[in-house]
């Protein structure tokens, strides 16, 4: 297995009663199943592929347990009608929008059933957040209920960061049974820019990429992660976040291939504020033949000020603004509200013209009144069913 395979392997979550032990033992039983004489002579090999197969004998199995059966290949979903409007919609080639909603910091429902009510007409669906900034707001996934009580289409999102394997597959057999299908599955925010006293950093039970692998399984197998059979699968759209700018493009795109070779049949992105240089990272998507396998939705929002744009630049990770709009949002002043408005705008003409984005995903940070008129002046109504 070559280093760029391994690197798209999706490696199993710990197994935390064996942390802290050796694993030698492991080792010398395969090498004893292999044949010891076997495995010394590959260590003299000069047949590099040859060498490889033996230790790739020993090694797997321990890299890759049964129970989990990980690997590095693309796995299409094992069903073929839509499961949730946001499915069909982009499955007919349709320019997507969807927008974000900030759950309320209360038990409270009235403003977030507003909201909803203002922004449905305009989206296909509508994403909570799940704690974001590791603060505690109601659930995503009560959110999700009201907003399929309203008629709205929900989207899950899911944080790696609060998330048990076993309490990651209750929610989302919890979550179906309730008419969620759309689950986007998210490392989350540290607990380091949540309040204090913090909470646990040193452990995380598994990742975002983990997540779409169990949730895939449970989906095509009906299967739990411990094997036993589901009578009823869930039936689930995933979705994972991406992030275009966070490290050099080609890097990047390998963290977006690994998470559709784990079952990601969507992404929302982090926020684009620079739509020629997104050409780079989806160029780098085509040529690994991934662009034919996701669908893209481009991450928006409108500054409200320049404390905001510069906020963005400075402490969000994978989020930078050219120079030019960081000068205009200093420029205009009292009307940078107004000229962030322009420039979400600009940005989004600029991205419908892009073959590889299938959509806007409109994160409105708490300012959710924006978005019709972003779907309106944005010329995303030809786009949409009202």
């Amino acid at each position: 297995m070559g280093r760029e395979e391994l690197l798209l392997e999706v490696l199993p979550p710990l197994d935390w009663d064996r942390v802290g032990t050796e694993t030698w033992g492991d080792v010398f039983r395969q090498i004893r199943k292999i044949g010891t004489a076997t495995f010394i002579r590959s260590l003299f090999k000069k047949d590099k592929i040859g060498k490889a197969f033996v230790w790739e004998r020993v090694f797997k199995p321990i890299r890759q347990p049964e129970w989990w059966g990980g690997d590095a290949l693309y796995h299409p979903p094992a069903y073929d009608e839509p499961v949730s409007e946001l499915e069909r919609k982009l499955k007919n080639g349709e320019f997507v929008i969807t927008s974000e909603i900030s759950p309320p910091l209360g038990a409270g429902a009235g403003k977030l059933r507003h909201d909803i009510e203002m922004v449905k007409d305009f989206v296909t669906a509508i994403n909570f957040t799940d704690n974001s900034s590791a603060s505690p707001r109601m659930s995503s996934m009560a959110c999700c209920k009201v907003a399929h009580d309203l008629g709205a289409g929900p989207v899950l999102q899911v944080a790696a960061r609060e998330r048990t394997r076993s309490g990651l597959q209750a929610d989302i057999v919890g979550a179906n049974e309730i008419g969620i299908r759309n689950v986007l599955c998210i490392s989350g925010d540290s607990p380091m820019i949540g309040p204090t006293p913090f909470s646990q950093m040193n452990i995380l039970d598994i990742d975002s990429v983990q997540m779409l692998w169990i949730l895939r399984k449970m989906r095509d197998e009906g299967k739990y992660l411990d094997g036993r059979e589901m009578k009823n699968r869930p039936r689930l759209f995933l979705g994972a976040a991406a992030s275009p700018f966070a490290s050099e493009p080609k890097f990047q795109a390998i963290r977006e291939h690994k998470k559709i070779n784990a079952g990601a049949q969507f992404f929302e992105t982090n926020l684009i504020f620079d739509a020629d240089r997104l050409d780079l990272w989806l160029e780098q998507l085509y040529k690994r033949d991934i662009l034919n396998k996701v669908y893209i939705l481009a991450g928006i929002t409108s500054l409200r000020s320049c404390k905001m744009a510069y906020y963005l630049h400075n402490r969000i990770p994978g989020v930078t603004l050219p120079d030019k709009i960081l000068k205009r949002m200093d420029d205009a002043g009292d009307g940078a509200h107004e000229e962030g408005i322009q420039i979400a705008l600009e940005l989004i003409e600029a991205l419908k013209q892009k073959q590889g984005i299938n959509g806007i995903h409109i994160m409105a940070v708490t300012e959710e009144g924006v978005v019709p008129r972003l779907v309106t002046e944005g010329g995303l109504g030809m786009f949409r069913d009202v």
